[in-house]
């Protein structure tokens, strides 16, 4: 079992990064929006490993903390949310506000992420209400940056299996409301509203 990477940045966009050890080896992680915004301009990393071994694949999740990678683990342990869904589920909302959400038990805004319908919501917050811990809340979102985001918002949503028309649109009305949007926000609130 892997615990953690630890190594050189050799590639990062928001769905995946490639860690290269000190060994040589370099492995792909699958990371959320929030990991990806923490590493942004960091050359070197350490990521909380979570292993998915399966029949026709082995994949590697990363976590920049280890309160993110538990969060993964207690969403995928829920019936119907598979580690893509519960990684969008992270990649919409940071580890915190999920927190929230789910202690207060309303499903809402569960529901406006891709993948989660009324059910799956509800159940979340039933099996996961009373294995969470709730600590204050606290929201981030960066305002500025230039063109290049929008690129780079498209490339990521297209990454998580969204439509290349669907996600033009939603980002291209999220772009004339705020030109100076960042990639981390464009793509959560693109997340929110397909």
């Amino acid at each position: 079992m892997i615990e953690y990477i630890k190594g050189k940045v050799a590639e990062l966009n928001p769905a995946y990064v490639i860690i290269e050890t000190n060994g040589g080896v370099a492995y792909l992680l699958n990371i959320s929006l929030t990991t990806f915004s923490a590493l942004e301009g960091e050359k070197e990393a350490q990521l909380y490993v979570h292993e998915a071994i399966r029949e026709d694949a082995w994949v590697l999740y990363g976590f920049v903390n280890d309160r993110e990678r538990s969060m993964f683990r207690l969403l995928i342990g829920v019936s119907g949310v598979g580690a893509n869904t519960a990684r969008m589920i992270l990649s919409t909302i940071n580890t915190s506000d999920l927190e929230q959400v789910i202690a207060s038990g309303d499903p809402t805004f569960l529901k406006a992420v891709k993948g989660v319908g009324a059910k799956t919501a509800q159940r979340i917050i039933v099996d996961l209400k009373d294995k969470i811990k709730v600590d204050e809340l606290t929201l981030s979102i960066q305002p500025s940056v230039n063109n290049e985001v929008f690129e780079e918002a498209l490339a990521a949503l297209l990454m998580l299996g969204f439509q290349r028309q669907q996600s033009q649109k939603v980002l291209k009305k999220l772009f004339e409301a705020n030109s100076s949007i960042t990639v981390e926000a464009a793509i959560k609130r693109a997340l929110s509203m397909m």
